[in-house]
């Protein structure tokens, strides 16, 4: 009688879970969606990257630093976004958020070749990590980076997306957005930034707190004059406007 007593009460206790999991669940959601949609018209203020870098500067030996400066995507310029789209993700105005061609050749160069798997992420899957997630790695965060992703390309427009992306990535220590990067490394607005300024910063976004745009190492160089070569066949889908 006890032992059925005893088997009952775990019952209930795990049934409570059960109900509690589903509730955060559905907050968790719910929150996500709301900030989803405000995001669609709303510059974003701040990004959990952004508060992991400020820890780990003061944490470290950095200059405590957060330089971020909103503009509209008619008034970042067009070398930036055509840098931008050759540089990391050609197909941008193609896909609905992921590239499974570039996924299938990253699977097969890394089963058939023996390489580490390469990054295929897209913008718009860039930008939900960006926007919602640390720097930390796991299924669960890539589940949830799905998520968001197709929720995005849903949402909002690709106009939006590259918007976005644009004005929260980090391109340098503390240095997040196309704005603050121009004016950080090239003491100019970014809707001035030459064909090879902004391919100089472009080329360093797989590690820009490794590489500097306006010292770059002869491997930026490199795929600075790549970028600035497959620039001119970059056509926007929308008319680009306020820029130079």
């Amino acid at each position: 009688m006890n032992k059925n007593k005893h088997i009952k009460a775990i019952k209930g206790k795990l049934i409570k879970l059960k109900d509690w999991l589903l509730k955060v669940l559905l907050l968790t959601w719910q929150y996500s969606l709301m900030l989803i949609i405000l995001y669609r018209v709303v510059p974003v203020p701040i990004t959990p990257l952004h508060i992991v870098r400020l820890f780990e500067q003061m944490a470290g030996s950095d200059e405590i630093r957060l330089n971020k400066s909103w503009r509209g995507i008619d008034y970042i310029g067009n070398n930036m976004i055509k840098a931008t789209i050759v540089g990391e993700d050609l197909q941008f105005f193609e896909h609905y958020g992921f590239d499974f061609e570039q996924i299938y050749k990253s699977i097969e160069s890394s089963i058939n070749g023996g390489k580490k798997l390469r990054g295929a992420s897209t913008i718009s899957q860039q930008t939900a990590k960006n926007l919602f997630f640390t720097p930390s790695r796991s299924w669960i965060r890539k589940g949830l980076e799905f998520y968001i992703t197709v929720s995005i390309e849903v949402l909002w427009n690709k106009r939006r997306i590259l918007e976005v992306y644009l004005n929260i990535i980090e391109m340098g220590k503390g240095i997040y957005g196309a704005e603050a990067a121009a004016n950080f490394y090239y003491n100019k607005s970014a809707s001035e930034l030459s064909k090879n300024e902004a391919a100089s910063i472009v080329a360093c976004f797989p590690n820009p707190r490794r590489w500097t745009a306006n010292k770059p190492s002869r491997y930026i160089e490199r795929k600075q004059s790549v970028i600035v070569r497959y620039m001119k066949y970059v056509k926007t889908p929308w008319k680009q406007k306020g820029t130079k």
